[in-house]
């Protein structure tokens, strides 16, 4: 199951710490992402350029459903502040603030969640 795969390397990407138990939540979120974009697209197979794109769905899922269920498996995330802008005469760094951490994580599992989605139109088929 390449995707559950490559799911949990996505994750490990972003600094989550895998437990074993988390296998077949990620495994759900998998199949139900797989699900979305072969019905969005009509198609029998994810097509092989969406297969990122279902990933980040299926990890934007699995974040969606920790934050619900299980907050404090998300403590190793780091959403502190971020860099916005650099200026390098007389150097200035400024930081996005303003915004909490949850909100944060709420964007960026909003951005998995939404992303690549205008390109199951390059993959879509029409339906008789």
């Amino acid at each position: 199951m390449e995707t559950l795969e490559r799911g949990k390397e996505r994750l490990k990407q972003l600094s989550y710490t895998w437990k074993a138990s988390d296998e077949a939540l990620l495994s759900h979120c998998c199949e139900k992402a797989a699900s979305y974009v072969k019905n969005e697209c009509n198609t029998e197979e994810v097509p092989e350029g969406l297969l990122s794109v279902t990933i980040d769905i299926a990890v934007g899922e699995f974040l969606k459903t920790k934050k619900t269920f299980s907050p404090n498996d998300l403590s190793g995330l780091d959403f502190s502040a971020v860099v916005t802008q650099i200026k390098e005469g007389d150097t200035d760094v400024s930081f996005s603030e303003g915004k909490s951490t949850e909100q944060r994580l709420d964007e960026f599992i909003s951005y998995l969640l939404s992303y690549g989605t205008p390109q199951f139109s390059c993959y879509r088929r029409l339906r008789w």
